[in-house]
């Protein structure tokens, strides 16, 4: 399948004013510092991509780890990267691959067509609590089922060609954004040895609480242009580069990822040169940044931010209460006061530049007194008390400020009568867990930065099938995603996508508020950096003057 693309700068040239304290930090090669300090808003989830969904891990993921299709440079749309090349059959079900030779795995393990099936064939015999959502939940999401119930599951198996260098993957179910969704770091190729000897697969504690395995704590190996060093939690993560890489190294020779979880603190830290760069720049930040000399550079928005709404929770249930809910936020108002510059107002889960967006989407339109008027028609005239979800410690794509966010929309909702009870959780692990693999929420802030330009990226990721997070069944709009998604002509693909949304937006399963324009800021050494609007943003093709 072919969706529209996002075409942004693949490089952009950045400049600022700031003197670079390494802190003792600096590898010199040459006349350039080649140590690069970026500060990350988390830790990781997970330094297993394959049991990550999270931006701050896939940030390091990118450097570690490659797959077999990449993204090609300033846009979502799939590239060639560790397959050269790559022949889908006529009835969409199989798809053989060309491998790049001569790659190695980090720890010397060759990567080849066993490798690849040994990664294919690992996701899909997930079992226990590796099959939660809050552990693998794009492998759930996007491939449906597992070995152990295999109904309904999109992989079918993988083979070996006549050469080391080709590999077939089959499927049971046609899935058009099957090579699209092969670009993301979840799906990254990792080192069957590695893997098998820190036991990669054996996931502690429970589906709503999972533990780490060894493997994703402290031994990540990949194929990429970094190597993973140490991760001192709550404080660094340390990457250097690895000698043996297939392609090419730039100035960049070793990473610090440093945890700051503040936005302030993280400003304060390029200011006083401590760092070389951070993302998620806070809205307030980015005029006083830029007057300062230092260089803010958006990403094109592909993002959206919504207001989750768990239908397991009574009230809920009634669609009168979510039109409420729904009419009862001005999200221009939010936007003005929160969000960065350059976000848009969402009417759909999709930004409008994604192929299926429905320029004649139902919306409910901001009025509270009619908001008030539905809750009494449903038999809440007085309103009533709602558990209100929301993230601290942490600043997100679609989200930098989640304290303003939660803080600007419970004043809205308390003028309709709803009694807001909050409820912060820290965002790693304990949030999305909650969220995502319990019932034990209500109303909750959440959102998506895309991966790729295609409609089930989105639509398909948070409403395929039944999830903890939503609280719902709707066979017919699983059904209809299910259809549309294997569907790989657009021109038929579209009006079915169309329809999707307009659907989603009657149900209101959630409440899409913005599109959000998230930005980065660099210093003065920083000459060019590989802004990316999927955050596909690999640190080896950075160019440092000093």
């Amino acid at each position: 399948m072919t969706a529209a693309a996002i075409v942004v700068a693949g490089v952009v040239l950045l400049t600022g004013c700031v003197q670079s304290d390494r802190d003792g930090a600096a590898t010199d090669t040459g006349d350039v510092d080649s140590t690069f300090v970026f500060a990350a808003s988390s830790d990781p989830k997970s330094l297993d991509p394959a049991f990550a969904s999270d931006g701050e891990s896939f940030r390091v993921s990118r450097q570690i780890f490659e797959g077999l299709v990449g993204v090609e440079a300033g846009t979502a749309d799939p590239a060639p990267l560790l397959a050269e090349s790559w022949e889908q059959s006529d009835d969409g079900l199989s798809y053989t691959f060309t491998l790049k030779e001569d790659v190695t795995f980090h720890d010397g393990t060759d990567f080849n067509a066993d490798a690849v099936c040994f990664n294919f064939d690992r996701w899909f015999n997930f079992t226990g609590v590796a099959q939660s959502p809050a552990v693998a939940y794009y492998y759930g999401s996007l491939f449906r089922a597992y070995a152990d119930a295999p109904e309904g599951a999109v992989y079918d198996s993988c083979a070996v060609g006549d050469t080391e260098g080709e590999v077939t993957v089959n499927l049971a179910l046609p899935f058009a954004g099957f090579i699209a969704a092969l670009s993301l770091p979840a799906f990254a190729m990792q080192s069957p040895a590695a893997l098998e000897e820190f036991a990669a697969d054996e996931i502690g504690g429970s589906e709503e609480a999972p533990s780490l395995s060894e493997y994703a704590q402290g031994h990540p190996v990949g194929t990429g242009p970094f190597v993973f060093d140490s991760w001192e939690v709550g404080s660094q993560i340390e990457l250097s580069a690895y000698a043996d890489y297939w392609g090419e190294q730039g100035d960049v020779q070793s990473i610090i990822f440093r945890i700051i979880d503040d936005p302030q603190a993280r400003r304060q830290s390029l200011e006083a040169g401590s760092i070389d760069g951070y993302d998620l720049v806070a809205p307030a930040d980015t005029v006083a940044l830029a007057a300062d000399g230092f260089q803010i550079m958006p990403r094109d928005p592909f993002t959206i931010l919504y207001l989750g709404i768990n239908q397991a929770v009574p009230e809920l249930q009634d669609v009168r209460v979510r039109q409420a809910l729904s009419m009862a936020i001005d999200k221009q108002q939010l936007i003005d006061q929160t969000l960065p510059e350059g976000t848009q107002l969402a009417t759909q889960f999709i930004p409008p530049v994604v192929a299926g967006y429905n320029e004649d989407v139902t919306t409910f339109e901001y009025d509270p007194e009619a908001a008030k008027a539905l809750l009494a028609e449903a038999g809440y005239p007085e309103g009533f008390t709602l558990d209100f979800n929301y993230p601290t410690g942490v600043s997100r794509p679609y989200m930098p400020t989640p304290e303003e966010v939660f803080t600007n929309l419970s004043a809205q909702l308390s003028e309709i009568g709803i009694t807001i009870n909050p409820q912060p959780n820290a965002w790693s692990p304990d949030y999305l867990d909650r969220v995502q693999a319990s019932t034990d929420h209500g109303i909750h802030l959440l959102g998506w930065t895309g991966d790729y330009n295609d409609t089930d990226n989105f639509v398909g990721v948070f409403f395929g099938d039944e999830k903890p997070e939503y609280g719902f069944n709707n066979p017919e709009l699983f059904a209809a995603l299910d259809e549309a998604r294997g569907i790989s002509n657009l021109e038929e693909q579209i009006p079915l996508y169309e329809d999707i949304n307009q659907t989603i937006a009657e149900f209101i399963p959630a409440i899409p508020l913005a599109h959000p324009a998230p930005s980065l800021a660099f210093s003065k050494r920083v000459t060019s950096y590989p802004v990316s609007p999927v955050n596909d943003e690999t640190f080896n093709r950075i160019e440092l003057s000093e």
